[in-house]
């Protein structure tokens, strides 16, 4: 069931945002509602995922798989190759719980398995042709991102692909503000939010998520290994990024 995100309605003492019982009991809701065309990045992410899946003996991680959404889009997808191994990573018990629900079906044919572990202290990945991170990285601490993003481009066959959804800032200031801007305004005129639940959930996550300026991104994708690197959808301060593995 999709609850209703009112986390933010009723706080009285601000703390650091974390993905607890609480989070976890409204998140479908909460990210459907706080990034914009989340549904058509999904169904965007799933569609390009296929063409890089072979028919047989497929590997896919998800790095902070959350709730397991986007696992729940590409198991289900009609290209989905049969023979495929779908696994979640995820530090967060709630958020697994929730996954485990969603994707009980997939569990018990064995083609998906969640893992409970901190990516910051990530072990070696599995030889796998697509690595997926929405919305992770920007979680991550920024010294622990390039060895996690080394750990991927390692992971990945040849030819393999590492999708990376983020927040991310401007270069120019300004601009970088318009944007935020034009955020609010979309989270409150089309997602319902008030200004006051705009407002603490900004404090909240102010320590917790340090967003990067896409080339800072491309920069970090080019140290791990990535030579081709692509932006296939930006709006405004949201992006979604392609690395692909010679």
């Amino acid at each position: 069931m999709n609850i209703q995100d009112k986390i933010f309605q009723q706080m009285r003492r601000m703390e650091d945002f974390a993905f607890d019982e609480q989070v976890a009991q409204v998140f479908d809701n909460m990210v459907t509602r706080s990034i914009p065309f989340y549904n058509e990045i999904q169904q965007l992410q799933s569609d390009l995922i296929m063409d890089f899946l072979p028919a047989d003996s497929a590997v896919l991680c998800d790095l902070g798989c959350s709730t397991g959404t986007s696992l729940e889009h590409i198991v289900k997808h009609p290209k989905c190759p049969s023979a495929i191994r779908l696994i979640g990573y995820d530090n967060s018990a709630p958020m697994l719980e929730k996954a485990r629900a969603k994707l009980s079906e997939h569990m018990s044919s064995g083609k998906v398995s969640l893992i409970a572990t901190d990516l910051s202290a990530l072990p070696d990945l599995p030889a796998c042709h697509v690595i997926i991170m929405n919305w992770t990285l920007q979680f991550v601490r920024p010294i622990q991102r390039e060895h996690l993003l080394g750990n991927a481009y390692r992971a990945l066959r040849p030819g393999g692909i590492l999708l990376v959804s983020e927040k991310i800032l401007a270069n120019d200031a300004a601009l970088n503000r318009l944007y935020i801007t034009h955020y609010l305004q979309f989270k409150a005129l089309q997602s319902g939010y008030t200004d006051a639940e705009n407002r603490r959930k900004r404090e909240a996550l102010e320590n917790v998520l340090v967003p990067y300026r896409l080339d800072e991104n491309y920069a970090l994708l080019e140290r791990a290994g990535f030579k081709r690197i692509d932006t296939y959808f930006r709006w405004l301060n949201f992006a979604c990024i392609i690395a692909v593995k010679n």
